[in-house]
């Protein structure tokens, strides 16, 4: 269940939904993210470009002793806005300031440089990340003017979690409702694919299920469902018409039959040409009923009937018995029969129709494989089930034919035999429907191989 609730079609709309909306949830906040940042950034820089501006005019009104004097004014507000200054020498060498060297190798590129630096704070030490910018005054002299930005960036890692932990669970939840949802919607389809095999095998009382949730799958349930009764009832008409038929010839058949009889023992005998026809005219009432009983057998395994108080047979056992009765008529055709079948290869079923069964996978290779050829009958003990297998080196049935050879009627190719009513095969994939058995028709190089697997329960 686990295995096809993954590969189906709601299951993935469910993945792909959920990529969806993780990637759109993140899209969403890591922009807000960059834009919050970005802001925070623009507001440092404001400060700082502020801050530069009114110590170059300080320099310009009053030199390096004022822009001296407020550098010293403005280093006690270190701990309320968390300012750096620093004003140094052409080489470099620290003139005033709340850092104690220059924290650069000359003048750096780039124009917001970032760094951390041990800061002078009254009572302490401190290391601070520290986003500045500095500028050549006049003199020579090279003004730095910072601001400590642990705060923002404290903010930001705050931030960053929580988009992170945002994006994670929205993920969660999207998937969670996604699975939820497909295992619903994998399960309504379960439930109507079950029905529908079950509908296949022969339980024409099968109905699709309605839950009440007033939906498009109680829809389609009603719609076929509706489908299927009115089929059930054309069917039971058709077969009600079909066994009255079948049945009412089956008197006419047996008188004609009788009278043709009697007509061959009057006496005086028939001429030898009116006698010549009457026995030909029998054999071809002897077919007619041969296929009349067919039929009937065909469309009692296809009724959807369960089986009537199915019993188990030893299907092993069946085909050696079998086998031994056709032993005599396959030496006299010039041919081989071989059976091989395992201990204890008991289904449930009807020993009757499983007889008629291999009676004709056993008379269809009688029809087709030449003197000298072999038919091999084997039963096989599977864990679950129990394969009869009957295989034959004759000319065998091409693979593009193999469906249409279990219909009825169906005769192939030129191998046709005059006698042949085309309902054998079809007849066995009637009683294997019945049994709830799967049939296949496999190549045997050179020859058919007939596969009846029949489950143990």
């Amino acid at each position: 269940m686990r295995q096809a609730l993954f590969n189906t079609t709601a299951f993935r709309l469910s993945v792909g939904y959920t990529l969806l909306v993780t990637l759109a949830v993140g899209v969403t906040l890591g922009s807000a993210y960059l834009l919050t940042d970005g802001l925070i950034t623009d507001e440092v820089d404001l400060i700082i470009d502020t801050e530069l501006k009114s110590l170059q005019d300080k320099y310009a009104r009053t030199g390096v002793p004022g822009v001296t004097d407020e550098i010293n004014l403005r280093i006690d507000s270190w701990g309320r806005i968390g300012a750096v200054y620093m004003i140094v020498d052409p080489n470099f060498e620290r003139i005033a300031g709340n850092v104690t060297h220059w924290p650069f190798e000359g003048m750096p590129n780039e124009a917001w440089p970032e760094f951390e630096i041990a800061t002078i704070e009254p009572g302490r030490r401190a290391v601070h990340p520290v986003r500045a910018a500095v500028r050549t005054l006049p003199g020579g002299d090279r003004l730095l003017v910072g601001t400590d930005i642990s705060q923002g960036r404290r903010f930001a890692d705050k931030f960053r979690f929580a988009m992170l932990w945002g994006i994670g669970l929205t993920t969660l939840a999207a998937a969670l409702t996604g699975f939820w949802f497909s295992y619903k919607l994998a399960r309504r389809v379960s439930d109507v694919t079950r029905t529908c095999k079950r509908i296949l095998e022969g339980d024409l009382s099968r109905r699709l299920p309605v839950v009440g949730a007033n939906d498009e799958f109680d829809a389609l349930a009603v719609s076929v469902n509706h489908v299927l009764d009115r089929l059930e009832d054309q069917a039971r008409t058709l077969r009600a018409t079909f066994d009255s038929a079948a049945h009412d010839l089956r008197a006419p058949l047996h008188r004609l039959r009788t009278r043709m009889d009697a007509l061959l023992l009057r006496s005086p005998a028939l001429e030898p040409a009116v006698h010549e026809s009457v026995e030909s005219a029998l054999r071809e009432v002897d077919h007619l009923q041969r296929t009349l009983a067919i039929l009937l057998q065909i469309a009692l395994a296809e009724s959807g009937a369960p089986l009537a108080a199915p019993a188990a047979v030893d299907l092993g056992e069946l085909a050696s018995e079998l086998a031994e009765l056709f032993e005599p008529v396959v030496r006299d055709q010039g041919l081989t029969l071989v059976d091989h079948e395992d201990a204890g290869a008991i289904v449930p079923g009807n020993r009757q129709l499983l007889a008629q069964l291999l009676t004709n996978l056993i008379e269809n290779c009688l029809k087709y494989v030449p003197p000298g050829g072999s038919i091999d009958v084997r039963v096989k003990r599977l864990p679950d089930s129990v394969c009869l297998i009957v295989s034959d080196n004759g000319p065998g049935v091409p693979a593009d034919d193999r469906v249409r050879a279990v219909q009825p009627f169906v005769r192939l190719g030129q191998t046709g035999k005059p006698n042949s009513s085309g309902l054998g095969l079809s007849l066995v994939a009637a009683i294997a429907r019945l049994h709830r058995a799967r049939l296949t028709l496999e190549n045997n190089n050179p020859g058919l191989r007939v596969v009846v697997e029949l489950p143990l329960k």
